[in-house]
């Protein structure tokens, strides 16, 4: 069986006590109508593309989502690795992505984008890259995207070690 982080607890607690106020509610059916409309935006696994992905209020506000609300311990769908991942994965041996659990495509000034918390920026995708349908398989891409940006010569962090290393 798989361990209930604290997260799910809570999720699971706010979420018994959403039906139970609803069902005091007078307006029951209204209420009902709210929370199935609601479950179905949360699997929706393209809600980010077909909408702002404003879901709060606060979201609503700033103008843009935030991302760091989400359980960090779920794994993404290894089935949907590239083949980039799965043999890079092989040869640092390694049985998870962990580092890279929460790493998403997200779009810079209209451009498929992933963010680089290295050099606190974004690394654009290639004009000529072709995004999938899927976001799961979007934030694979974005994940091959940013190793192979941090593995290769023109990252920044590559000046800094040739201007600062000491052997």
């Amino acid at each position: 069986m798989a361990k209930i982080t604290e997260l799910q607890k809570y999720a699971r607690a706010k979420k018994a006590k959403q039906t139970k106020t609803a069902a005091k509610s007078n307006d029951s059916k209204a209420a009902a109508a709210r929370n199935a409309g609601a479950k179905g935006a949360a699997r929706d696994i393209d809600h980010f593309i077909k909408t702002a992905g404003l879901d709060s209020q606060r979201e609503k506000e700033i103008g843009q989502h935030i991302g760091y609300r989400y359980d960090v311990n779920l794994v993404p769908d290894y089935r949907r690795l590239t083949p980039f991942l799965r043999k890079y994965m092989e040869t640092m041996q390694w049985q998870d992505l962990n580092w890279l659990e929460d790493v998403h495509l997200g779009y810079e000034e209209g451009r498929a984008a992933v963010f680089d918390r290295n050099v606190n920026g974004w690394v654009t995708v290639p004009e000529g890259v072709k995004l999938p349908d899927n976001q799961q398989d979007r934030d694979m891409l974005a994940r091959e995207l940013l190793i192979k940006f941090q593995m290769s010569s023109r990252h920044p962090l590559v000046d800094l070690h040739k201007a600062y290393r000491k052997f």
